[in-house]
């Protein structure tokens, strides 16, 4: 049974949200503030979270930062805002995914299973030894385990699944909608920046210098590549 954590504020929403998730046979675990949902995070072994930005005692992407020191679970960021920079600012500190209030409680059922099912799948244990090792950078499909220079990359799913479908296609230069559209598995839209959020954050956690990156090149006006 998948344990999911809900951050919420508003009691009507996080009940709401938890009503759905149960009727889907998840374990869930409802906290109204961030305190108390860093206490659930220490003691139980989730599986994801779903986190209000606005919290009485923290803000969830602060909340979400502190999450993401020590645990790379899938996170999902709801927000009553529809700026961008909200959406940017959300990915760029290691949330998964985000949803804007008012929503469907069916999307955000439909976003939390597609999350579950690609972590889950990641931590089932090995299956084959699927493994890609360019140049020292070891990236493993079926256990979900990364390392460059012998050293353990800590990667969400999202960022786990972009890097290894750069890796495994190597040499080729992947634009940023084939990108979008293999990882979140929807259309991409016009002036959708998650694939460039998400290049940068993998580039910082790989120690790679922004200008002369020797693994994930960026290809100006086509996309990005790692090369073999």
């Amino acid at each position: 049974m998948p344990e999911v954590l809900v951050v919420d504020d508003e009691k009507e929403i996080a009940d709401l949200v938890e009503v759905y998730l149960r009727n889907e046979g998840i374990s869930v675990h409802v906290c109204y503030d961030a305190g108390k949902a860093l206490q659930v995070v220490r003691d139980i072994p989730l599986d994801l979270a779903i986190l209000d930005v606005m919290l009485p005692d923290m803000n969830g992407f602060e909340l979400c930062k502190r999450i993401r020191e020590d645990y790379t679970f899938p996170i999902i960021m709801l927000t009553a805002k529809v700026e961008d920079i909200d959406k940017i600012t959300g990915l760029a500190i290691g949330a998964d995914d985000y949803i804007t209030k008012p929503f469907h409680p069916m999307e955000l059922l439909a976003r939390v299973k597609a999350q579950i099912r690609r972590y889950t799948t990641y931590n089932v244990g090995p299956v084959s030894q699927n493994t890609l090792d360019i140049s020292g950078l070891v990236i493993n499909k079926d256990t979900h385990e990364c390392s460059l220079y012998g050293k353990p990359l800590p990667l969400t799913p999202i960022e786990f699944s972009l890097l290894w479908i750069l890796c495994e296609h190597r040499g080729k230069v992947l634009s940023s909608e084939e990108l979008f559209e293999k990882v979140w598995g929807e259309k991409y839209l016009e002036s959708n920046n998650t694939v460039m959020v998400h290049i940068r954050r993998l580039r910082e956690k790989m120690g790679e210098p922004p200008r002369h990156p020797r693994f994930i090149k960026t290809v100006w006006g086509v996309g990005y590549k790692i090369e073999g």
